[in-house]
């Protein structure tokens, strides 16, 4: 059965990454845990609360990154198994690693909700 572990990440889409990271960082206080490109012209900046495990990843809605609640999973292959089984909306034809990344595959929930399950140590 695939297990999800903890829900890591939630997108929030932003017409302006910089003035959004401006107002989560300066305004709310959040603490930047990433800000880069996974790949180049994919920029995706990841806000986390203090004390919080849960981050706040801040795309532009047009992004090739998903807009998706992003939750753990001990094993990637099961789950995506499990997921394509139960006739969800899978995005990937098998899980996949960006660059030295943890396998990773997006997903629908019944009602169309973006969804991405990343394997964990």
């Amino acid at each position: 059965m695939a297990t999800t572990t903890r829900v890591l990440s939630v997108t929030v889409p932003v017409p302006d990454q910089d003035r959004a990271l401006e107002y989560y960082r300066d305004v709310l206080g959040c603490e930047v845990r990433y800000d880069g490109e996974p790949w180049p012209g994919a920029r995706m900046i990841e806000v986390v609360p203090p004390g919080s495990s849960v981050g706040i990843v801040l795309l532009p809605p047009d992004s090739e990154i998903p807009v998706a609640l992003r939750l753990g999973t001990h094993d990637a292959a099961e789950a995506f198994s499990r997921v394509r089984a139960a006739g969800s909306a899978v995005h990937n034809d098998a899980p996949i690693s960006i660059g030295d990344g943890s396998p990773m595959f997006f997903f629908d929930d019944p009602f169309g909700n973006g969804l991405v399950y990343i394997q964990e140590d």
